[in-house]
C-alpha cells in the first residue's frame, strides 16, 4: 500500500503582507450511485487526507453548478450520469470557467466505461480511472492530481 499524500496545500496572499497562509485542497465528486460516490471519497480520504471534498452531486448539471459555486482545485467525474454526462459536464464546466480568477481544477474520470477515455483527455482530463476502482489506481490519481495542482501554484507564482 502506498503512503497517503500529505502536505500539500495551496499557498496564498490575503494581503499585502509576506505571509501566506495556507488552505487545503478542495474537491468536488460527481457520481449518480451514492454507494460508489461513499466508497470513493472514503478511498480518497485514505489516499490523500489533506483533500476537502466540498460536494458530492449526483448528475452533470449539478456538477457544473456546484464546481462554478464552489470553484474546487479537484473533480472527480463519473460519465454516465442522468441528464448531462460527465463529459458534456466538464465541457460546460470549460466553457464556463473564470481562468483569470482561478486556473481550471484538476479533472479525473472515474467510470466503468473505458471507450470514453479519448473524449475524456479532449475535455483536459489529467485521469482516467476504471470502476471498480482499485485503492491503488485511486491513489495514483490523487498523487496526479495533487502535481498538477503544485505545477498550477508554481506558475501562480512566478507570474
Amino acid at each position: 500500500m502506498q503512503a497517503p499524500i500529505r502536505g500539500f496545500r495551496r499557498s496564498y496572499s490575503s494581503d499585502s503582507s509576506s505571509l501566506n497562509r495556507q488552505k487545503m485542497p478542495t474537491a468536488l465528486i460527481a457520481e449518480d450511485e451514492p454507494l460508489l460516490a461513499a466508497a470513493l471519497q472514503a478511498e480518497l480520504a485514505r489516499a490523500w487526507p489533506d483533500l476537502r471534498i466540498v460536494a458530492t452531486v449526483g448528475d452533470g448539471a449539478s456538477a457544473v453548478r456546484e464546481a462554478l459555486a464552489l470553484r474546487p482545485d479537484v473533480l472527480f467525474f463519473d460519465i454516465r450520469m442522468p441528464g448531462l454526462s460527465g463529459l458534456d459536464a466538464a465541457a460546460e464546466l470549460a466553457d464556463a470557467w473564470d481562468s483569470s480568477a482561478q486556473p481550471f481544477p484538476a479533472l479525473a474520470f472515474v467510470t466503468a466505461y473505458d471507450q470514453y477515455a479519448v473524449q475524456a483527455f479532449e475535455t483536459q482530463a489529467i485521469d482516467y480511472v476504471l470502476k471498480p476502482v482499485q485503492p491503488e489506481r485511486l491513489h495514483k490519481s490523487a498523487q496526479n492530481c495533487a502535481q498538477r495542482l503544485l505545477h498550477k501554484r508554481r506558475q501562480l507564482s512566478t507570474q
